[in-house]
């Protein structure tokens, strides 16, 4: 019995151990890190991405990359959740927190090949990261919400790079002064950009140059009837989540018609009940309906014949912003409906543009609201917008709440990565050759930037190098002229957060997946290659 091995795996179970593990798990992130490495910057590529229901998507914005990418490997989708977080947390920065994870993954690989322990490296990277967070912060510039011209420049700089970028001076202006309309301060002083308060709509036709921003909520429905108007003005608003129908019974139910009598009284009933409805919404005084669920033929000829103008199937996230901006209830009975529940516009008004139309509701009492129209040549053009203006609005948004900026370019990355080389002089143990990696790590984005532009990277680090040991903090990478120039006067500017946010991120996951020494994947999971061939075990999409 002594020699007999015991299983305690169920059948078909892999188990990877010591630095096999160790190994396969670096070798995934650092794959996923370089399959969007060459997005990051203004002249970083694009990458088509189609889905299995042959959808195409063409971005360079690198959480939308690694959300579409179907990763299996879990130590892969750990980098992909960095991307997330930072996407979540900032809106931009998704590309350089993902690739400087997959250095700091690298750099902890060569050490680990030293005999360096994982925990001491963990140790390390983690003194690296508290260090690197203050140099950060000590050398951010400040912002305010009334400094346009900054907020400007931080939008610029966001949208700079995507689809979107020759028409970024006017996406500009409509994003900035979107984010504004909305700031507010709250009890404690604190200023909030509540940016879930801006709603963007696209539409494909136009130019990028007919894009507006609206100062109210835009519906993407039209009135259910032709005969409804399509102007109202001194809007008296009912938002209804019950549908105006007829009510019909719960369960499975059977009615017997003996005669035609019966059935003109069962047909008579069923408008009496759709006139009853209809007399409470006009008794109310209301003369715009927002319904959630759907409105009866015959409802919609008495709205018509009333002239009130109604909408149906609003979405659920619309109706929230219609209460919140005409501070009408929500109700979900028919029998609620009263004057004292209705909501206020100055304008509520059907507009069509490029063959289909759109509710506009302006001039709202409540809680500031504003709609971002966005307008393109195609369908693929208008996504690409969207996806630039979002990431605009949140870096704005999250400036003025931190009113803290840093330049972009590259240069805080090499002016902490210099200071880190500093501190990890006056370091003792072996935590000093962590805290060294994780300085040369961070040099993997103003080098990226250089070869993304076709440029030396060498010779541009060493001469970025040389002018912050000048005491140049601001001496960044201009892709466009190939030099190193001061990037405040080139107007590149970023928020304080996007930085912090991704050398924290990058950093925890980076010492969670040193720390794994053991790989145990049951039968019904993934199958564990222990090669690891092509991009780190992952599916062959990824090739």
């Amino acid at each position: 019995m002594s020699g007999q091995p015991i299983f305690i795996l169920s059948e078909g179970s892999r188990r990877t151990k010591g630095s096999d593990a160790q190994n396969n798990n670096i070798m995934a992130a650092k794959a996923v890190a370089e399959a969007v490495r060459t997005t990051l910057g203004p002249k970083g590529m694009d990458k088509m991405l189609v889905d299995s229901m042959g959808d195409v998507i063409i971005t360079n914005d690198g959480a939308a990359i690694l959300r579409e990418m179907d990763i299996e490997h879990p130590a892969a989708k750990m980098i992909v959740e960095i991307s997330k977080t930072q996407d979540a947390e900032v809106g931009d920065g998704t590309t350089t927190a993902a690739v400087l994870a997959g250095e700091l993954l690298a750099n902890a690989e060569e050490l680990l090949e030293d005999g360096i322990h994982p925990t001491i490296i963990s140790a390390g990277y983690r003194l690296a990261s508290e260090k690197a967070q203050e140099i950060v912060n000590s050398i951010a510039l400040d912002a305010s919400v009334d400094d346009v011209e900054t907020l400007k420049k931080i939008a610029a700089t966001a949208i700079t790079g995507k689809g979107a970028e020759a028409h970024k001076d006017k996406l500009s202006e409509l994003t900035v002064e979107a984010v504004r309309s909305i700031t507010k301060t709250d009890a404690h002083g604190k200023v909030v950009a509540d940016t879930d308060k801006i709603k963007v709509e696209k539409r494909a036709g136009g130019s990028i140059d007919d894009s507006v921003l609206i100062d109210g909520v835009i519906i993407d429905k039209e009135r259910v009837h032709p005969n409804m108007p399509t102007r109202i003005e001194d809007a008296k608003i009912l938002l209804l989540g019950a549908a105006i129908e007829y009510k019909k019974t719960e369960t499975k139910s059977e009615i017997k018609i003996t005669s035609p009598d019966q059935m003109l009284s069962f047909i008579e009933q069923e408008e009496a009940m759709l006139k009853e409805i209809i007399n409470k919404v006009l008794a109310s005084g209301a003369n715009v309906v927002f319904c959630q669920k759907g409105i009866d033929d015959l409802a919609q000829y008495y709205l018509a014949k009333a002239g009130v103008l109604a909408a149906r199937r609003i979405k659920q996230s619309d109706m929230t912003r219609l209460s919140e901006a005409t501070n009408a209830k929500i109700l979900t009975s028919i029998d609620e409906i009263s004057a004292e529940e209705l909501g206020e516009a100055k304008l509520v008004e059907e507009k069509e543009t490029t063959g289909s139309k759109m509710i506009y509701v302006t001039g709202c009492p409540g809680v500031k609201s504003v709609s971002l129209f966005l307008r393109g040549g195609t369908e693929h053009v208008v996504d690409a917008l969207d996806r630039a203006v979002e990431d605009a609005i949140r870096v704005v948004g999250v400036a003025i709440e931190d009113q803290k900026v840093v330049v972009g370019g590259g240069s805080p990355e090499i002016e902490v990565s210099l200071r880190l080389q500093e501190y990890a002089a006056t370091l003792s143990g072996r935590e000093q050759l962590a805290v060294a990696k994780f300085a040369d790590a961070l040099e993997i984005i103003p080098q990226t930037l250089a070869e993304n532009a076709g440029l030396d990277p060498i010779n541009m680090l060493a001469e970025m190098k040389a002018q912050h040991e000048k005491g140049n903090k601001n001496a960044g990478l201009n892709v466009y002229e190939g030099k190193v120039e001061d990037m405040y006067e080139n107007s590149v500017l970023e928020p304080l957060r996007i930085k912090t946010q991704a050398i924290n991120a990058a950093t925890e996951s980076t010492i969670m997946i040193l720390r794994i020494d053991d790989v145990i994947a049951s039968a019904k999971t993934m199958p564990m290659p222990q090669g690891m061939p092509g991009m780190g075990g992952m599916p062959p999409g990824m090739m």
